[in-house]
């Protein structure tokens, strides 16, 4: 990395289209239009109930469930409001689609289209906002179909249907103590810190790795009764300490917000899994796979890590819908292969002593 630790945002897009001198500066002016949206929440964030927009989105005002079946927050309203007002009118997108919204966004005729498509969560773990824990947005630019650019149509679903290998740039913010930008453009990851005195997003976090090897996990343990056997067998193990087969002891972390599950991952290692089970047979996963599945993996991968199913690479997947659920796991990747290669492996069969098998006299 060229840049001091000091440079802003916009130094360091400058820098990263260098490599590409017959590119257009579009590209960059999307992200910075990305970066003022998240300026724009974060500030709506830090006011909480001063700003008048906490609790639920009242069902008078439009309804108050998404297109998910999620009971909307007012910030989740307002927060898709900002993305969309900020990034429309550039002329640097083709359509936008977003976790809040059941059908891709047309930009408006009175604004010129451009070659990208924007998606984006636009705030995620919204459900800790009243109780005052780190939520973020999650954002992914793709490069948008060459008919849509040449023709300039109306976006449609199967546009966005892409898989997260051909992501162009992702990223989230997270709105914490500090207000951060984690940013990948193809060339690895790079964090940036909001300076509230500047309003500019700073470089901060150079080159971040995630380190292969790890001591903690994150999962929702309230639903161990719905996993599968491989996602059982790998906590049962990390549980077990150093008296298990890992010889080592795991911390178990859980904050119900993705972004900051992420972000602690990227700064000092770890796991998430948000797995398939068998808890709604409807829905192959509880994470959508084009808001937040490719874009969180997209940086994993890009930062050293690895981003699954839990059977195979993320990044890979074809999407069949906007809306696509899907199970996840990201994070070290020795620890993600680990988790790989239990859904591949047989079931260890338990070894039971005749003399100990669970056989009774009185039992019919």
């Amino acid at each position: 990395m060229l840049l001091t630790q000091r440079s802003t945002l916009t130094q360091f897009l400058i820098e990263e289209r260098r490599r590409f001198p017959a590119s257009g500066g579009d590209f960059n002016a999307l992200i910075l239009d990305v970066a003022l949206a998240c300026k724009g929440i974060a500030r709506a964030v830090a006011y909480g109930e001063l700003g008048g927009v906490m609790g639920n989105y009242a069902a008078e005002d439009g309804g108050s469930v998404n297109v998910q079946g999620e009971t909307q927050k007012k910030l989740d309203v307002v927060s898709n409001d900002v993305f969309m007002q900020r990034t429309e009118w550039s002329g640097h997108l083709a359509g936008m689609a977003s976790e809040e919204m059941e059908l891709p966004y047309q930009i408006p005729a009175q604004y010129p289209r451009g070659k990208y498509l924007l998606v984006f969560d636009p705030l995620d773990g919204s459900s800790n906002i009243d109780v005052n824990v780190s939520v973020g947005s999650i954002f992914s630019i793709l490069r948008a179909p060459q008919a849509v650019i040449d023709s300039g149509r109306d976006v449609v679903e199967a546009d966005f249907l892409q898989p997260g290998a051909s992501q162009m740039a992702a990223g989230y913010a997270l709105y914490g103590p500090t207000t951060m930008l984690i940013l990948s453009v193809g060339n690895g990851v790079a964090g940036f810190t909001l300076d509230p005195n500047l309003g500019e997003f700073m470089l901060t976090h150079p080159n971040m790795r995630i380190p292969q090897d790890t001591h903690e996990f994150a999962i929702n343990a309230s639903n161990s009764r719905f996993w599968e056997a491989p996602v059982k067998r790998y906590v049962d193990e990390c549980l077990a300490g150093k008296t298990g087969p890992r010889a080592k002891d795991f911390n178990m972390r859980w904050i119900a917000s993705m972004v900051a599950e992420a972000h602690r991952i990227l700064m000092r290692g770890g796991v998430f899994l948000y797995p398939r089970d068998s808890k709604d047979a409807s829905k192959p996963g509880r994470l959508r796979l084009l808001y937040e599945a490719n874009p969180v993996g997209f940086l994993m991968e890009q930062a050293g890590g690895r981003a699954s199913t839990g059977e195979k690479p993320m990044l890979g997947v074809q999407p069949s819908s906007l809306h696509q659920r899907i199970g996840l796991v990201f994070g070290s990747k020795n620890e993600v292969e680990r988790i790989e290669r239990y859904h591949a492996e047989p079931a260890p069969q338990e070894s039971v002593e005749p003399l100990f098998s669970p056989r009774s006299l009185f039992r019919d």
